[in-house]
């Protein structure tokens, strides 16, 4: 089986990367800016960091899972062989960004940065422009009409 050299949605970088990347930047911002940390009661702020990452985990490793049922790829910037539309994408069509996405706030919330919370929107905003875009881009001209029917829901 042959692979089209443009049967990629075009993702230059790992989503998984931009959510790490600002969340190490957000602490040096913290730093530089002067902000004091985040004043959370140690119970509360544990409880949310566990709620926030076992949520997070919890997401993306479902959304894995689907797609290897699916047989289809989970990296943005490898071909797709399958629309998934089951499971927890019945739910969110990015269950894996969302994930990441609240790890990132436990993370930040571990860091006690509010810096770091500000860059979740950050990460959110650049994961919604520069990858989500161009994969819904991409799989709307791979499958067509049945992925339209699968946003429209």
């Amino acid at each position: 089986m042959t692979v089209k050299r443009d049967d990629h949605p075009g993702i230059r970088v790992p989503p998984p990367l931009i959510f790490l990347a600002l969340v190490v930047i957000g602490p040096l911002l913290d730093r530089l800016l002067g902000l004091a940390p985040i004043a959370l009661t140690k119970p509360l702020q544990i409880s949310l960091v566990l709620a926030l990452i076992a949520t997070g985990l919890a997401l993306v490793l479902a959304a894995i899972r689907r797609f290897a049922s699916a047989g289809t790829r989970v990296e943005p910037w490898a071909p797709s062989s399958a629309i998934v539309s089951d499971g927890v994408y019945r739910f969110t069509r990015n269950p894996m960004y969302l994930g990441m996405a609240l790890v990132m706030l436990g993370l930040a919330l571990i860091l006690a940065s509010p810096a770091s919370l500000l860059m979740v929107a950050v990460a959110v905003l650049i994961v919604d422009r520069f990858v989500i875009r161009r994969e819904e881009a991409y799989l709307e001209r791979k499958f067509g009409e049945p992925y339209r029917a699968y946003r429209a829901k």
